[in-house]
């Protein structure tokens, strides 16, 4: 699966568990999303690293291995804005792809 659709998925269950007391992570687990363990740590760490999702520590060691701990994971202000922006470009995208299907 491409790496974006995932991180959109991740966003989109995110901002609608915003309306439950606690989000399920088996619903964005590397399984469910269809990646491996190695993939998936790595997009959540690029998620939390640029600040678009927040309460997960992911940890490296020396060696590599990682260590990740989840306590409230959510969404942040700057996941909302990511997933608007998003949406706002698919829209933008299908208008324009069905322009150019008009003109001959």
């Amino acid at each position: 699966m491409d790496n974006f659709k995932v991180i959109y998925r991740i966003l989109r269950y995110l901002e609608k568990a915003m309306d439950y007391d606690e989000s399920d992570m088996d619903f964005i687990s590397a399984r469910h999303l269809g990646l491996t363990d190695q993939r998936w740590l790595s997009i959540m760490e690029m998620l939390v690293h640029d600040g678009y999702i927040a309460g997960i520590d992911v940890k490296r060691s020396i060696d590599g291995d990682a260590c990740i701990s989840v306590s409230d994971i959510r969404i942040t202000l700057k996941g909302l804005e990511y997933l608007q922006e998003n949406s706002l470009m698919q829209k933008a995208a299908n208008s324009a792809r069905g322009i150019s299907e008009r003109i001959p």
